[in-house]
């Protein structure tokens, strides 16, 4: 069986420095096993798993990744962490590498970021969620500046102290 050696940080290419109390490079069984680890250390689970940050990633497996109802507020209106495991079932693992290279979006979503993976970090991801099989429901979609959202949400408007 081919061994998958991963890399630090969604596979940049760059291992900090080893030294004799470094942790050796970790590896996985497959690919599957591999996006596994890039999901986990790319914070995926932080937006797109609701609870994952509160609980402090003590959420069941089976539940990951099935998106958030909890909306992130902010200039560009709001917008919600999207049920990975649907978008999937929905385009091929071709469509998911080339939406991760090209894709510009709303924040929070680090797009600038997740446009840079390398394809065999997106490929390996694709193939975990995929892996995890359909479930949940479709999040709501985003909602312009101008309208309160009726779901739970995260405030990230700039605030201004006050000068007094």
């Amino acid at each position: 069986m081919m061994r998958v050696l991963l890399l630090i940080f969604a596979g940049s290419g760059l291992l900090a420095c080893q030294t004799s109390t470094s942790p050796p490079p970790q590896t996985a069984q497959n690919t599957a096993e591999a996006g596994r680890y890039l999901v986990i250390v790319s914070g995926c689970n932080d937006c797109h798993t609701e609870g994952y940050l509160q609980t402090e990633g003590n959420i069941p497996e089976s539940q990951w990744l099935l998106g958030s109802r909890i909306g992130w507020r902010g200039p560009w209106g709001t917008t919600y962490a999207s049920n990975l495991r649907l978008r999937v079932q929905e385009m091929s693992e071709d469509a998911w590498t080339a939406q991760l290279h090209t894709r510009k979006g709303l924040p929070p979503m680090p797009w600038m970021n997740v446009n840079q993976m390398r394809d065999a970090d997106a490929r390996a991801i694709y193939r975990y969620i995929k892996h995890l099989g359909a479930g949940g429901e479709h999040v709501p979609d985003p909602l312009p500046p101008n309208v309160e959202p009726s779901t739970p949400y995260i405030s990230l408007m700039p605030q201004q102290p006050s000068l007094d």
